[in-house]
């Protein structure tokens, strides 16, 4: 599935989400700006579903509470809200063959990274080295 590049829909990486939820100051000013633009047009705004797996993740190491990641399951479950799992298909994984791994080391990020390169939609992410990628648009 590819969402046409005129639709102000993104995919956010787990910081952004993160940010976006518990902390708007973290975000830069462009990465604010496009996912509000996104939610004042109802547009959807995406994760990937390896982002869930990795807030699980985060919990276990101790960098993000359980609260948090009950407050996101909440968001994503609230059909008034725009937050969207992308599923972790075959049309990701084959994408992922576009993130070189050089480039962009972790596979979670891989994986969001090509989620965002399936969708056809720009990345809203403060990574660095997905900040490298010139082949998806990156908005930071």
């Amino acid at each position: 599935m590819t969402i046409l590049q005129q639709s102000p829909s993104c995919v956010i990486d787990t910081h952004i989400l993160i940010w976006l939820l518990f902390n708007h100051s973290r975000l830069s000013t462009r990465a604010l700006s496009a996912v509000q633009a996104a939610e004042a047009a109802a547009a959807p705004i995406f994760i990937s579903a390896i982002t869930i797996v990795e807030l699980r993740y985060l919990i276990e190491k101790g960098t993000v509470a359980e609260q948090q990641y009950q407050e996101v399951l909440r968001q994503i479950l609230d059909p008034a809200m725009v937050l969207t799992i992308a599923p972790l298909d075959l049309a990701t994984a084959d994408k992922m063959s576009q993130i070189l791994r050089l480039t962009v080391p972790e596979m979670s990020d891989r994986i969001i990274s090509a989620t965002a390169l399936a969708l056809g939609l720009p990345l809203v992410s403060a990574d660095t080295r997905i900040r490298n990628l010139t082949n998806i648009p990156i908005i930071w």
